[in-house]
Protein backbone atom coordinates (compact mmCIF):
# COMPACT_ATOMS: atom_id res chain seq x y z
CA UNK A 1 0.00 0.00 0.00
CA UNK A 2 1.51 3.62 -1.07
CA UNK A 3 2.17 5.42 2.03
CA UNK A 4 2.06 9.36 0.96
CA UNK A 5 2.65 12.85 3.05
CA UNK A 6 -0.35 13.70 4.98
CA UNK A 7 -4.24 12.59 4.79
CA UNK A 8 -6.63 15.54 5.20
CA UNK A 9 -10.27 14.36 6.82
CA UNK A 10 -13.27 15.63 8.17
CA UNK A 11 -13.60 18.42 6.06
CA UNK A 12 -15.60 20.41 3.94
CA UNK A 13 -14.33 20.48 0.92
CA UNK A 14 -14.41 23.08 -1.76
CA UNK A 15 -15.62 21.85 -4.82
CA UNK A 16 -14.86 25.11 -7.49
CA UNK A 17 -16.07 22.74 -10.36
CA UNK A 18 -19.59 22.54 -8.91
CA UNK A 19 -19.12 26.07 -6.36
CA UNK A 20 -19.90 23.73 -3.44
CA UNK A 21 -18.33 22.55 -0.47
CA UNK A 22 -18.57 18.28 -0.01
CA UNK A 23 -17.42 15.82 2.64
CA UNK A 24 -14.36 14.91 1.29
CA UNK A 25 -10.51 13.99 1.78
CA UNK A 26 -7.28 14.31 0.30
CA UNK A 27 -4.54 12.49 0.13
CA UNK A 28 -0.93 14.93 -0.07
CA UNK A 29 1.95 13.94 -1.28
CA UNK A 30 5.34 16.26 -2.24
CA UNK A 31 3.12 19.22 -2.14
CA UNK A 32 0.77 17.94 -4.33
CA UNK A 33 -2.93 16.21 -4.27
CA UNK A 34 -2.57 13.00 -5.27
CA UNK A 35 -6.01 11.55 -4.87
CA UNK A 36 -9.34 12.44 -3.13
CA UNK A 37 -11.90 10.37 -1.36
CA UNK A 38 -11.56 6.54 0.18
CA UNK A 39 -8.12 5.11 -1.20
CA UNK A 40 -6.06 2.33 -0.75
CA UNK A 41 -3.56 4.84 0.85
CA UNK A 42 -1.69 5.40 4.30
CA UNK A 43 -0.04 8.82 5.37
CA UNK A 44 2.30 9.65 7.54
CA UNK A 45 0.44 11.91 9.06
CA UNK A 46 -3.59 13.10 9.59
CA UNK A 47 -4.79 16.51 9.76
CA UNK A 48 -8.36 16.14 10.95
CA UNK A 49 -10.33 19.30 10.14
CA UNK A 50 -13.38 18.97 12.74
CA UNK A 51 -15.85 19.43 9.91
CA UNK A 52 -14.15 22.98 8.96
CA UNK A 53 -14.05 23.93 5.70
CA UNK A 54 -10.98 24.00 3.29
CA UNK A 55 -10.90 26.00 0.43
CA UNK A 56 -8.32 26.71 -2.10
CA UNK A 57 -5.31 29.47 -1.49
CA UNK A 58 -6.17 32.87 -2.82
CA UNK A 59 -4.13 34.10 -5.29
CA UNK A 60 -4.05 38.10 -6.51
CA UNK A 61 -4.40 38.12 -9.84
CA UNK A 62 -2.60 41.50 -10.62
CA UNK A 63 -0.77 43.55 -7.76
CA UNK A 64 2.22 45.74 -7.53
CA UNK A 65 4.70 44.28 -5.17
CA UNK A 66 6.33 47.69 -5.03
CA UNK A 67 3.13 49.40 -3.95
CA UNK A 68 3.21 47.68 -0.14
CA UNK A 69 6.47 49.95 0.05
CA UNK A 70 7.92 46.35 1.07
CA UNK A 71 9.83 43.58 -0.67
CA UNK A 72 8.23 40.90 -1.71
CA UNK A 73 9.57 38.37 0.62
CA UNK A 74 8.36 40.69 3.52
CA UNK A 75 4.59 41.16 1.70
CA UNK A 76 5.13 37.34 2.08
CA UNK A 77 4.83 37.59 5.61
CA UNK A 78 1.81 39.65 5.99
CA UNK A 79 -0.17 38.14 3.27
CA UNK A 80 0.34 34.54 3.37
CA UNK A 81 -1.55 33.93 6.69
CA UNK A 82 -4.11 36.02 5.36
CA UNK A 83 -4.75 33.21 3.34
CA UNK A 84 -2.91 34.24 -0.23
CA UNK A 85 -0.74 31.42 -1.52
CA UNK A 86 -0.23 33.18 -4.99
CA UNK A 87 0.47 36.30 -6.15
CA UNK A 88 1.19 37.09 -10.27
CA UNK A 89 2.97 40.10 -10.23
CA UNK A 90 4.34 42.96 -12.37
CA UNK A 91 7.28 44.83 -11.24
CA UNK A 92 6.93 47.33 -13.66
CA UNK A 93 7.78 49.94 -10.67
CA UNK A 94 11.07 49.03 -10.14
CA UNK A 95 11.42 48.25 -13.79
CA UNK A 96 10.68 51.92 -14.78
CA UNK A 97 13.66 53.04 -12.31
CA UNK A 98 16.22 50.54 -12.61
CA UNK A 99 15.24 48.42 -15.18
CA UNK A 100 16.24 44.47 -15.98
CA UNK A 101 18.41 44.55 -12.97
CA UNK A 102 15.04 45.51 -10.87
CA UNK A 103 13.02 42.64 -12.17
CA UNK A 104 15.74 40.34 -11.35
CA UNK A 105 15.61 41.83 -7.86
CA UNK A 106 12.12 41.16 -7.10
CA UNK A 107 12.72 37.60 -8.75
CA UNK A 108 15.39 36.89 -6.27
CA UNK A 109 14.00 38.21 -3.02
CA UNK A 110 10.73 36.48 -3.88
CA UNK A 111 13.02 33.51 -4.04
CA UNK A 112 13.55 33.22 0.17
CA UNK A 113 9.67 32.94 0.85
CA UNK A 114 7.22 30.14 0.40
CA UNK A 115 4.37 32.67 -1.06
CA UNK A 116 4.41 31.84 -5.11
CA UNK A 117 4.91 34.62 -6.75
CA UNK A 118 4.26 34.67 -10.65
CA UNK A 119 6.22 37.22 -12.75
CA UNK A 120 4.33 39.31 -15.40
CA UNK A 121 6.91 40.41 -17.37
CA UNK A 122 6.43 44.85 -17.86
CA UNK A 123 4.92 45.75 -21.12
CA UNK A 124 5.46 49.64 -20.80
CA UNK A 125 8.65 50.48 -19.76
CA UNK A 126 8.16 53.46 -20.15
CA UNK A 127 4.78 53.44 -19.72
CA UNK A 128 4.57 56.23 -22.24
CA UNK A 129 7.00 57.75 -24.81
CA UNK A 130 7.18 61.38 -23.93
CA UNK A 131 7.76 61.23 -20.52
CA UNK A 132 11.81 60.87 -18.41
CA UNK A 133 11.84 57.25 -16.74
CA UNK A 134 14.87 55.34 -15.30
CA UNK A 135 14.89 52.42 -18.17
CA UNK A 136 13.67 51.26 -21.16
CA UNK A 137 12.53 47.42 -21.68
CA UNK A 138 11.97 46.49 -25.45
CA UNK A 139 11.23 43.08 -26.66
CA UNK A 140 14.75 42.00 -26.93
CA UNK A 141 16.08 42.55 -23.21
CA UNK A 142 12.53 40.64 -21.78
CA UNK A 143 12.88 37.91 -23.75
CA UNK A 144 15.68 35.72 -21.97
CA UNK A 145 13.78 36.49 -18.74
CA UNK A 146 11.17 34.24 -19.85
CA UNK A 147 13.80 31.69 -18.67
CA UNK A 148 12.93 32.48 -15.51
CA UNK A 149 10.74 29.54 -14.00
CA UNK A 150 8.89 32.70 -12.03
CA UNK A 151 7.84 34.57 -15.20
CA UNK A 152 4.43 32.88 -16.47
CA UNK A 153 3.53 35.93 -19.40
CA UNK A 154 3.20 39.94 -20.30
CA UNK A 155 1.97 42.59 -17.85
CA UNK A 156 -0.76 45.02 -18.50
CA UNK A 157 -0.52 46.22 -21.96
CA UNK A 158 -0.92 50.26 -21.14
CA UNK A 159 -0.42 51.49 -24.41
CA UNK A 160 -2.83 51.23 -26.77
CA UNK A 161 -2.07 53.96 -29.25
CA UNK A 162 0.63 50.90 -30.00
CA UNK A 163 -1.73 47.75 -30.39
CA UNK A 164 -4.15 50.33 -32.39
CA UNK A 165 -1.15 51.04 -35.24
CA UNK A 166 0.65 47.43 -34.96
CA UNK A 167 3.70 48.66 -33.64
CA UNK A 168 6.65 46.20 -34.06
CA UNK A 169 7.47 47.10 -30.40
CA UNK A 170 4.48 46.25 -28.60
CA UNK A 171 3.27 43.22 -30.91
CA UNK A 172 6.39 41.76 -30.52
CA UNK A 173 6.18 41.77 -26.87
CA UNK A 174 2.64 40.45 -27.19
CA UNK A 175 3.32 37.38 -29.58
CA UNK A 176 6.37 36.47 -27.06
CA UNK A 177 4.25 35.93 -24.30
CA UNK A 178 1.42 34.03 -26.73
CA UNK A 179 4.28 31.52 -28.59
CA UNK A 180 5.44 30.34 -25.08
CA UNK A 181 1.25 29.73 -24.17
CA UNK A 182 1.39 32.22 -21.52
CA UNK A 183 -1.04 34.52 -20.50
CA UNK A 184 -1.21 38.88 -21.75
CA UNK A 185 -3.02 40.89 -19.31
CA UNK A 186 -4.69 44.42 -20.42
CA UNK A 187 -5.09 48.04 -19.19
CA UNK A 188 -8.06 49.01 -20.60
CA UNK A 189 -8.93 52.42 -18.52
CA UNK A 190 -11.91 54.34 -19.63
CA UNK A 191 -11.86 51.82 -22.91
CA UNK A 192 -14.98 52.13 -25.25
CA UNK A 193 -16.06 48.43 -26.18
CA UNK A 194 -14.26 49.50 -30.27
CA UNK A 195 -11.24 49.77 -27.86
CA UNK A 196 -11.08 46.50 -25.78
CA UNK A 197 -11.98 44.49 -29.14
CA UNK A 198 -8.69 46.04 -30.29
CA UNK A 199 -6.99 44.45 -27.50
CA UNK A 200 -8.71 40.91 -28.25
CA UNK A 201 -7.93 41.03 -31.66
CA UNK A 202 -4.07 40.91 -30.28
CA UNK A 203 -4.78 38.13 -28.03
CA UNK A 204 -5.03 40.32 -24.58
CA UNK A 205 -7.80 38.58 -22.93
CA UNK A 206 -7.75 40.53 -18.93
CA UNK A 207 -8.71 43.40 -17.32
CA UNK A 208 -8.45 44.78 -14.16
CA UNK A 209 -9.54 48.58 -14.80
CA UNK A 210 -13.42 48.85 -14.43
CA UNK A 211 -14.55 51.07 -11.85
CA UNK A 212 -18.33 50.81 -12.81
CA UNK A 213 -21.21 48.79 -14.01
CA UNK A 214 -21.34 50.03 -17.71
CA UNK A 215 -17.40 48.95 -17.91
CA UNK A 216 -17.91 45.56 -16.06
CA UNK A 217 -20.52 44.77 -18.37
CA UNK A 218 -18.52 45.56 -21.60
CA UNK A 219 -15.85 43.32 -20.84
CA UNK A 220 -18.04 40.71 -19.99
CA UNK A 221 -19.53 41.30 -23.70
CA UNK A 222 -16.37 41.26 -25.31
CA UNK A 223 -14.93 37.98 -23.46
CA UNK A 224 -12.42 39.47 -21.08
CA UNK A 225 -11.29 37.37 -17.97
CA UNK A 226 -12.14 40.32 -15.34
CA UNK A 227 -9.76 41.28 -12.32
CA UNK A 228 -11.96 42.81 -9.53
CA UNK A 229 -10.02 45.77 -7.83
CA UNK A 230 -9.81 46.50 -4.30
CA UNK A 231 -7.07 48.59 -3.32
CA UNK A 232 -5.85 51.25 -0.55
CA UNK A 233 -7.26 53.69 -3.06
CA UNK A 234 -8.53 51.90 -6.03
CA UNK A 235 -12.29 51.16 -4.17
CA UNK A 236 -13.66 49.45 -7.30
CA UNK A 237 -15.27 46.18 -6.27
CA UNK A 238 -18.06 47.17 -4.11
CA UNK A 239 -19.37 49.72 -7.88
CA UNK A 240 -18.98 46.57 -10.15
CA UNK A 241 -19.79 43.56 -8.17
CA UNK A 242 -23.55 43.66 -8.76
CA UNK A 243 -22.98 42.27 -12.36
CA UNK A 244 -21.67 39.26 -10.64
CA UNK A 245 -23.90 35.74 -11.03
CA UNK A 246 -23.73 32.30 -11.42
CA UNK A 247 -24.08 32.71 -14.97
CA UNK A 248 -20.91 34.48 -15.63
CA UNK A 249 -18.78 34.17 -12.39
CA UNK A 250 -16.72 31.96 -13.67
CA UNK A 251 -15.37 35.52 -15.97
CA UNK A 252 -14.30 37.11 -12.64
CA UNK A 253 -11.25 37.10 -10.14
CA UNK A 254 -10.24 39.32 -7.38
CA UNK A 255 -6.95 41.95 -7.48
CA UNK A 256 -5.58 44.46 -5.44
CA UNK A 257 -3.23 46.03 -7.99
CA UNK A 258 -1.93 49.01 -5.54
CA UNK A 259 -2.68 48.20 -1.84
CA UNK A 260 -0.11 49.80 1.00
CA UNK A 261 1.38 47.53 3.63
CA UNK A 262 -0.71 48.80 6.72
CA UNK A 263 -3.84 49.04 4.84
CA UNK A 264 -3.93 45.16 4.36
CA UNK A 265 -2.72 44.16 7.51
CA UNK A 266 -5.89 46.67 8.60
CA UNK A 267 -8.48 45.11 6.28
CA UNK A 268 -6.79 42.37 4.60
CA UNK A 269 -5.94 41.45 0.88
CA UNK A 270 -8.04 39.04 -0.69
CA UNK A 271 -9.58 37.77 1.96
CA UNK A 272 -11.22 41.21 2.44
CA UNK A 273 -12.29 41.32 -1.19
CA UNK A 274 -13.70 37.83 -0.61
CA UNK A 275 -15.83 39.14 2.48
CA UNK A 276 -17.15 42.33 0.66
CA UNK A 277 -18.09 39.80 -2.25
CA UNK A 278 -20.09 37.46 0.17
CA UNK A 279 -21.41 40.74 2.11
CA UNK A 280 -22.71 41.85 -1.73
CA UNK A 281 -25.06 38.82 -1.58
CA UNK A 282 -22.18 36.48 -3.73
CA UNK A 283 -22.74 33.04 -2.44
CA UNK A 284 -19.31 31.73 -0.22
CA UNK A 285 -18.65 29.07 -2.22
CA UNK A 286 -18.68 31.19 -5.81
CA UNK A 287 -16.67 34.19 -3.83
CA UNK A 288 -14.06 31.26 -3.05
CA UNK A 289 -13.99 30.09 -6.62
CA UNK A 290 -13.43 33.59 -7.62
CA UNK A 291 -10.16 33.93 -5.45
CA UNK A 292 -8.82 31.02 -6.75
CA UNK A 293 -9.70 28.87 -9.96
CA UNK A 294 -10.72 31.48 -12.00
CA UNK A 295 -7.52 33.65 -11.05
CA UNK A 296 -5.78 30.26 -11.64
CA UNK A 297 -7.51 30.02 -15.26
CA UNK A 298 -7.11 33.28 -16.03
CA UNK A 299 -3.48 33.25 -16.25
CA UNK A 300 -3.79 29.57 -18.04
CA UNK A 301 -2.70 27.33 -15.35
CA UNK A 302 -4.60 24.20 -14.62
CA UNK A 303 -2.61 22.60 -11.39
CA UNK A 304 -3.50 25.73 -9.32
CA UNK A 305 -6.28 27.03 -7.47
CA UNK A 306 -9.04 23.82 -6.95
CA UNK A 307 -8.81 20.92 -4.56
CA UNK A 308 -8.48 18.21 -6.99
CA UNK A 309 -6.35 15.45 -7.91
CA UNK A 310 -2.70 16.65 -9.59
CA UNK A 311 -3.45 20.03 -8.28
CA UNK A 312 -0.88 22.14 -6.51
CA UNK A 313 -1.78 21.45 -2.30
CA UNK A 314 -2.41 25.39 -1.23
CA UNK A 315 -5.53 25.11 0.83
CA UNK A 316 -6.54 27.39 3.60
CA UNK A 317 -8.95 25.59 6.91
CA UNK A 318 -11.92 28.48 7.38
CA UNK A 319 -14.19 27.86 10.80
CA UNK A 320 -17.14 30.18 9.09
CA UNK A 321 -17.02 30.59 5.31
CA UNK A 322 -19.26 33.45 5.66
CA UNK A 323 -16.48 35.43 7.72
CA UNK A 324 -13.47 33.94 6.13
CA UNK A 325 -12.29 33.48 9.60
CA UNK A 326 -8.86 31.84 8.71
CA UNK A 327 -7.21 28.66 10.75
CA UNK A 328 -4.35 27.43 9.42
CA UNK A 329 -3.09 28.01 5.56
CA UNK A 330 -1.08 25.17 3.54
CA UNK A 331 1.71 25.88 0.87
CA UNK A 332 2.86 23.22 -1.33
CA UNK A 333 1.70 20.45 1.02
CA UNK A 334 2.83 22.01 4.22
CA UNK A 335 0.99 24.17 6.94
CA UNK A 336 2.81 27.80 7.29
CA UNK A 337 4.65 28.14 10.39
CA UNK A 338 6.22 31.06 11.92
CA UNK A 339 9.71 29.27 11.19
CA UNK A 340 8.64 29.90 6.89
CA UNK A 341 9.15 33.23 7.47
CA UNK A 342 12.17 34.27 8.88
CA UNK A 343 14.01 35.71 5.95
CA UNK A 344 15.24 39.81 5.42
CA UNK A 345 14.85 41.79 2.53
CA UNK A 346 18.16 41.49 -0.27
CA UNK A 347 20.25 44.19 -0.41
CA UNK A 348 19.45 47.19 -2.84
CA UNK A 349 22.22 49.48 -3.15
CA UNK A 350 21.55 51.14 -6.23
CA UNK A 351 21.39 55.24 -6.09
CA UNK A 352 18.12 56.56 -7.95
CA UNK A 353 18.19 59.99 -7.13
CA UNK A 354 19.59 61.96 -9.20
CA UNK A 355 18.07 65.97 -10.26
CA UNK A 356 19.47 69.39 -9.20
CA UNK A 357 15.79 71.28 -8.75
CA UNK A 358 16.29 74.97 -7.96
CA UNK A 359 13.82 76.88 -5.68
CA UNK A 360 13.13 79.11 -9.24
CA UNK A 361 12.07 75.78 -10.77
CA UNK A 362 9.15 75.47 -8.54
CA UNK A 363 7.45 79.02 -9.73
CA UNK A 364 4.52 78.65 -11.38
CA UNK A 365 3.89 82.31 -13.87
CA UNK A 366 0.28 83.79 -14.64
CA UNK A 367 -0.91 86.03 -17.21
CA UNK A 368 -3.76 88.76 -15.83
CA UNK A 369 -5.43 89.62 -12.59
CA UNK A 370 -7.55 86.65 -12.43
CA UNK A 371 -6.29 83.90 -14.69
CA UNK A 372 -8.56 80.77 -15.57
CA UNK A 373 -6.12 77.38 -15.05
CA UNK A 374 -6.59 73.64 -15.98
CA UNK A 375 -6.84 72.27 -12.36
CA UNK A 376 -6.55 68.40 -11.96
CA UNK A 377 -9.34 67.26 -9.49
CA UNK A 378 -9.06 64.17 -7.04
CA UNK A 379 -11.69 61.56 -6.64
CA UNK A 380 -11.64 59.72 -3.54
CA UNK A 381 -10.08 56.65 -3.20
CA UNK A 382 -10.03 56.77 -7.26
CA UNK A 383 -7.07 56.78 -9.39
CA UNK A 384 -8.91 58.63 -12.33
CA UNK A 385 -9.27 62.75 -11.85
CA UNK A 386 -11.65 65.35 -12.34
CA UNK A 387 -10.93 68.07 -15.42
CA UNK A 388 -11.34 71.35 -13.38
CA UNK A 389 -11.72 74.57 -14.84
CA UNK A 390 -11.20 77.39 -12.21
CA UNK A 391 -9.95 80.82 -11.18
CA UNK A 392 -6.83 81.19 -8.75
CA UNK A 393 -5.02 84.03 -7.60
CA UNK A 394 -1.71 85.14 -8.30
CA UNK A 395 0.87 87.41 -6.44
CA UNK A 396 3.74 89.69 -8.57
CA UNK A 397 2.29 87.52 -11.89
CA UNK A 398 2.79 83.60 -10.06
CA UNK A 399 0.47 81.62 -8.71
CA UNK A 400 0.19 81.63 -4.68
CA UNK A 401 -1.92 78.48 -2.97
CA UNK A 402 -5.63 79.01 -2.89
CA UNK A 403 -6.21 77.38 0.67
CA UNK A 404 -10.19 78.55 0.76
CA UNK A 405 -10.81 76.80 -2.18
CA UNK A 406 -8.31 73.64 -1.35
CA UNK A 407 -6.14 74.36 -5.03
CA UNK A 408 -2.26 73.93 -4.20
CA UNK A 409 0.61 74.12 -6.36
CA UNK A 410 1.74 70.33 -7.46
CA UNK A 411 5.19 69.83 -8.97
CA UNK A 412 7.27 66.64 -10.26
CA UNK A 413 10.98 66.48 -10.45
CA UNK A 414 12.57 64.29 -12.93
CA UNK A 415 15.05 62.10 -10.53
CA UNK A 416 16.56 59.48 -12.98
CA UNK A 417 19.02 61.18 -15.49
CA UNK A 418 19.37 64.50 -13.75
CA UNK A 419 17.77 66.38 -16.62
CA UNK A 420 16.76 69.38 -14.84
CA UNK A 421 13.28 68.99 -15.85
CA UNK A 422 10.43 70.00 -13.90
CA UNK A 423 6.56 70.23 -14.44
CA UNK A 424 4.35 72.50 -12.29
CA UNK A 425 0.81 72.17 -12.34
CA UNK A 426 -2.51 72.58 -9.76
CA UNK A 427 -4.12 70.00 -7.83
CA UNK A 428 -7.70 70.11 -6.24
CA UNK A 429 -8.63 67.68 -3.10
CA UNK A 430 -5.95 67.39 -0.21
CA UNK A 431 -7.12 69.84 2.39
CA UNK A 432 -3.86 70.80 3.08
CA UNK A 433 -3.63 74.09 5.74
CA UNK A 434 -0.01 74.24 5.56
CA UNK A 435 3.27 72.39 4.43
CA UNK A 436 4.00 69.72 2.20
CA UNK A 437 3.91 66.00 0.82
CA UNK A 438 6.73 64.83 -1.15
CA UNK A 439 7.18 61.20 -2.75
CA UNK A 440 9.60 59.05 -5.26
CA UNK A 441 6.23 56.83 -5.86
CA UNK A 442 4.94 58.55 -9.17
CA UNK A 443 3.30 55.85 -11.40
CA UNK A 444 4.60 55.17 -13.93
CA UNK A 445 7.98 57.03 -14.24
CA UNK A 446 8.16 57.37 -10.86
CA UNK A 447 10.01 60.73 -11.10
CA UNK A 448 9.46 63.32 -7.45
CA UNK A 449 6.07 64.41 -7.01
CA UNK A 450 5.29 67.12 -4.48
CA UNK A 451 2.28 69.33 -3.14
CA UNK A 452 2.71 71.58 -0.87
CA UNK A 453 1.05 75.59 0.22
CA UNK A 454 4.28 77.23 -0.48
CA UNK A 455 7.37 76.86 -2.34
CA UNK A 456 9.74 76.74 0.90
CA UNK A 457 8.10 73.88 1.92
CA UNK A 458 7.60 71.73 -1.44
CA UNK A 459 11.38 72.77 -1.30
CA UNK A 460 12.39 71.49 1.90
CA UNK A 461 9.98 68.15 0.90
CA UNK A 462 11.90 67.49 -2.37
CA UNK A 463 15.41 68.29 0.18
CA UNK A 464 14.18 65.46 2.61
CA UNK A 465 13.25 62.72 0.65
CA UNK A 466 16.22 62.97 -1.44
CA UNK A 467 18.70 62.40 1.73
CA UNK A 468 16.95 59.32 2.11
CA UNK A 469 17.80 58.25 -0.93
CA UNK A 470 13.50 58.17 -2.02
CA UNK A 471 10.80 58.20 0.20
CA UNK A 472 7.94 60.06 1.67
CA UNK A 473 7.95 62.93 3.42
CA UNK A 474 6.09 65.41 5.79
CA UNK A 475 6.41 68.91 6.20
CA UNK A 476 4.98 72.04 7.82
CA UNK A 477 6.13 75.67 7.18
CA UNK A 478 9.25 75.08 9.83
CA UNK A 479 10.62 72.03 9.94
CA UNK A 480 10.10 67.53 8.78
CA UNK A 481 7.35 66.34 10.56
CA UNK A 482 7.99 63.39 9.40
CA UNK A 483 10.14 61.17 6.28
CA UNK A 484 9.51 57.13 5.61
CA UNK A 485 12.80 55.91 3.34
CA UNK A 486 12.10 54.14 0.58
CA UNK A 487 15.87 53.29 -0.13
CA UNK A 488 14.74 50.13 -2.72
CA UNK A 489 14.84 52.29 -6.00
CA UNK A 490 13.06 55.08 -4.16
CA UNK A 491 9.64 52.74 -3.94
CA UNK A 492 10.30 50.03 -1.17
CA UNK A 493 11.60 49.86 2.12
CA UNK A 494 14.89 47.82 3.04
CA UNK A 495 12.90 47.25 6.54
CA UNK A 496 11.17 44.82 7.34
CA UNK A 497 7.18 44.90 7.03
CA UNK A 498 6.67 46.08 10.79
CA UNK A 499 9.06 48.84 10.80
CA UNK A 500 8.16 50.06 7.65
CA UNK A 501 4.66 49.64 8.44
CA UNK A 502 5.49 51.79 11.71
CA UNK A 503 6.84 54.73 9.02
CA UNK A 504 4.07 54.89 7.33
CA UNK A 505 1.51 55.43 9.80
CA UNK A 506 4.50 58.40 11.05
CA UNK A 507 3.85 60.14 7.67
CA UNK A 508 0.07 59.63 7.98
CA UNK A 509 -0.02 61.10 11.23
CA UNK A 510 1.88 64.08 10.27
CA UNK A 511 0.17 64.66 7.56
CA UNK A 512 -3.11 64.89 9.33
CA UNK A 513 -1.47 67.69 11.47
CA UNK A 514 -1.00 69.97 8.37
CA UNK A 515 -4.16 69.26 6.61
CA UNK A 516 -8.57 68.87 7.76
CA UNK A 517 -9.63 65.59 7.85
CA UNK A 518 -9.91 63.55 4.78
CA UNK A 519 -11.54 60.18 3.74
CA UNK A 520 -8.76 59.03 1.62
CA UNK A 521 -5.14 58.09 1.38
CA UNK A 522 -3.28 60.93 0.70
CA UNK A 523 0.02 59.48 -0.11
CA UNK A 524 -1.24 56.55 -3.04
CA UNK A 525 -3.40 59.46 -4.23
CA UNK A 526 -0.07 61.61 -5.25
CA UNK A 527 1.69 58.94 -6.68
CA UNK A 528 -1.48 58.29 -9.22
CA UNK A 529 -1.71 62.49 -10.43
CA UNK A 530 1.30 61.56 -12.41
CA UNK A 531 -0.17 58.39 -14.59
CA UNK A 532 -1.00 59.70 -17.58
CA UNK A 533 -2.28 56.16 -19.40
CA UNK A 534 -5.45 56.91 -16.54
CA UNK A 535 -8.05 59.63 -17.42
CA UNK A 536 -8.42 62.27 -16.90
CA UNK A 537 -5.65 65.33 -16.69
CA UNK A 538 -2.34 64.03 -14.69
CA UNK A 539 1.14 66.32 -14.27
CA UNK A 540 4.45 64.76 -15.82
CA UNK A 541 8.12 66.38 -15.63
CA UNK A 542 7.13 67.39 -18.86
CA UNK A 543 4.07 69.41 -18.22
CA UNK A 544 -0.01 69.34 -17.70
CA UNK A 545 -1.48 66.33 -20.02
CA UNK A 546 -4.72 65.92 -21.11
CA UNK A 547 -5.67 61.89 -21.51
CA UNK A 548 -8.98 62.81 -23.39
CA UNK A 549 -7.37 64.47 -25.89
CA UNK A 550 -3.85 62.85 -25.82
CA UNK A 551 -2.05 65.59 -25.62
CA UNK A 552 0.51 68.14 -23.24
CA UNK A 553 -2.09 71.42 -22.17
CA UNK A 554 -0.93 74.35 -20.71
CA UNK A 555 -1.84 75.13 -17.13
CA UNK A 556 -3.45 78.90 -17.92
CA UNK A 557 -6.45 78.24 -20.13
CA UNK A 558 -7.75 82.09 -20.65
Amino acid sequence: MKTVDLLVQGANILNVFARRFEPNQLWIDHGRIVATGDQPLTAKKTYDAEQQYVVPGFIDSHVHVESSLVVPSELAKVILPKGTTTIFTDPHEIANVVGIPGVQYMINDARQTPLSVNVMLPSSVPATPFENNGATLDADSLRPLYDEPEVKGLAEVMDYPAVLNREPGIMQKINDALSLGYQVDGHGAGFTRTMLDTYRQVGINTDHESVDMQQIKDRLAEGFNIFLREGTVERDLLNTIPVVNEGNAHQFSFCTDDKFVNTILEEGGIDHCIRLAIQSGIRPETAYTMASYNAAIAHRITNLGSLATNAVADLIVIGDPYKVDIQRVMKDGKFITEADLQTKPLKFSANTMHHHVNKTDLVLPLKGEHPICNVIGIQNNHIETDHLIQEVPVADGHFIADLDHDVLKMVVVERHHDLGTVGVGLVHGFNLKAGAVATTIAHDSHNLVVVGTNDDAIYRAIQEVTEVGGGISVVDDQKPLATMPLSVAGLMSSQDWKSASAGLTAVTKAYHQISEPIDFNPFITLSFLTLTVIPTIKLTDQGLYDFANQKFIHVQSN
